[in-house]
């Protein structure tokens, strides 16, 4: 069968390239057609139609700068899609576009499966309208989902979380801390703080200031930042002078004492990887967006090992409240000695159990096949 996958970010490349994997080994003759990264080009065997470096854009702003790509795009990808002669179309997070496709194959009558959903159920609810219309079935990543889709009328099924499975892979390969330190060029005889600000331009220049400032404070620790892929080495440089590594983020955040991440896919792997962690969401860092922020969102957490354990395990600091004095404190009370950071360590078992074993991406691709011959 011939898929066309839509994924518009590095964590969607990621998960997407171990979906296309296990599309592989279930279905021999399978063929693709994606918007994604290098590593969805490695699973596939060939270039992208689209590259996520022109599609990851942030924030009202950014978005408004670039609507001339956005609009190329979507026409690129519906004209792709016209003319492919796809049997489905797979879509993986990154809704605002990928809704839209929906819409585009929904109306040549294709069958539209969504591998990691939009979260709705924290805001622009009236998303829910487009999955129940457009979206064939819901391949949730996250336990708490098959019950609110339920209640939504949104087919939906819980495959397991991909990144419980790539963290553990990671873990079970990664080399000694020694050889890693040593690799790297690092003090092995200072603790590290990993800095992960984010995969994208918006939010790399919003909270890698904080992070910086917070890491200035702390001579003991041995602060470096978590590239991302696709960006550009200039834009760290412009805004720290820390060291960074890129394409090493799981070794970093398991290899360190504590860490500052930005909300997102992120901060669960930094909980799988057992390491403390201070969530940071910057952005605008105005009072007047926080309170528009708490009247829009409709769950009492933002970072997923909250939302998955449903308790407050990781201190959240949001928007105005993402300051270096209120980064710093949070910090200083999961350090080794703190009472916080048995507290989290506790809240990551927790949330480790609510997870399970599922394999995510093969539990996703034997659903999706078995859907498409039973269409046939």
């Amino acid at each position: 069968m011939h898929y066309f996958i839509s994924a518009g970010e590095a964590s969607g490349d990621l998960h997407a390239s171990a979906l296309i994997e296990a599309l592989k080994a279930k279905d021999p003759e399978a063929r693709f057609t994606f918007l994604g990264g290098d590593l969805m080009s490695a699973a596939a065997g060939h270039n992208p139609l689209i590259h996520y470096r022109r599609m990851a854009f942030m924030g009202f702003s950014e978005v408004l700068r670039n609507l001339r790509t956005i609009f190329g795009n979507l026409s690129e990808a519906k004209k792709a899609l016209r003319s492919s002669g796809c049997d489905a179309l797979i879509l993986v997070d990154y809704p605002s576009f990928n809704l839209k496709l929906a819409k585009e194959a929904s109306r040549l009558g294709l069958p539209v499966y969504y591998f990691i959903a939009p979260k709705v159920w924290a805001w622009k609810e009236w998303r829910v309208k487009q999955l129940r219309r457009y979206v064939r079935k819901v391949l949730s990543i996250l336990p708490f989902e098959r019950e609110y889709f339920a209640g939504k009328n949104v087919d939906a099924m819980y495959v397991g979380n991909p990144s419980k499975e790539e963290i553990d892979s990671r873990l079970s390969a990664m080399a000694p801390s020694e050889e890693f330190m040593r690799t790297h060029g690092l003090d092995p005889a200072r603790p590290l703080l990993a800095l992960v600000p984010g995969s994208r331009r918006g939010e790399i220049r919003c909270n890698l200031p904080v992070m910086d400032a917070v890491a200035m404070r702390h001579p003991e620790l041995q602060a470096v930042v978590a590239g991302a892929p696709g960006i550009d080495p200039e834009l760290y440089s412009s805004l720290t002078g820390l060291p960074v590594l890129t394409g090493v983020t799981s070794e970093l955040m398991r290899n360190a004492t504590a860490a500052l991440v930005t909300s997102g896919t992120a901060t669960l792997e930094c909980a799988l990887a057992g390491t403390p962690q201070v969530v940071c969401y910057r952005a605008n860092g105005v009072k007047l967006s926080y309170n528009i922020m708490k009247h829009l969102l409709k769950v009492r957490y933002v970072s997923l090992p909250n939302l998955i354990a449903d308790a407050p395990v990781i201190p959240e600091m949001l928007v105005h409240l993402c300051t270096p004095d209120s980064v710093d404190a949070e910090l200083t009370e999961i350090l080794p000695g703190k009472s916080g950071r048995d507290r989290q360590l506790d809240g990551y078992a927790t949330m480790r159990s609510r997870l399970g074993d599922e394999n995510a991406a093969a539990t996703a691709a034997q659903t999706i096949i078995n859907d498409l011959q039973s269409l046939k």
